[in-house]
């Protein structure tokens, strides 16, 4: 388990390149919606629950994650973009 802020988690979103949702949804098998649901939507229609959880505080609270394997494919492609610069 590993725990960050909700602002951490949608900085790391807010700097992915054009494309990285459906990237990681495709490299995961998983759906866009819910690798979105990862990063803070709320859309479970579509998509599904991928064990985050909040608590509510500073910096918009704190976000417990069962599981970091979006979180880290996520970080991979930020070091790979910023490497082709």
């Amino acid at each position: 388990m590993k725990t960050i802020t909700f602002n951490e988690l949608r900085k790391i979103k807010d700097s992915l390149p054009s494309g990285s949702m459906h990237r990681i949804a495709d490299e995961l098998g998983l759906s866009v919606e819910t690798v979105r649901n990862f990063f803070g939507g709320h859309n479970f229609k579509e998509g599904e629950s991928v064990g985050i959880h909040l608590e509510p505080g500073p910096d918009g609270g704190l976000v417990m994650l069962d599981d970091t394997t979006v979180l880290d494919k996520a970080i991979s492609i930020l070091e790979e973009s910023q490497n082709t610069y």
